[in-house]
């Protein structure tokens, strides 16, 4: 497998995830983005698979979700 596509099922698996927990909460991508501190275009791009997210970003999504990091690739 290369690198590309391991990160692509990386993700992909966070995007899938991200949109799962969003939508369990009745959340859009602005609640999450507020909750999160993060813009909502960001979150946007997460959820479409068009960006890499930093560790910095990992907290920050699972701290405004209310979860630990490790549950932001949980199936």
């Amino acid at each position: 497998m290369t690198t590309s596509k391991q990160h692509s099922i990386v993700r992909h698996r966070l995007a899938k995830r991200l949109l799962e927990l969003r939508s369990r909460r009745g959340w859009s991508q602005d609640d999450l983005a507020e909750a999160a501190e993060l813009h909502r275009t960001y979150v946007s791009l997460i959820e479409r698979e068009h960006c890499n997210v930093t560790l910095a970003t990992l907290e920050s999504l699972a701290k405004g979700l209310g979860v630990e990091v490790a549950d932001l690739f949980r199936s």
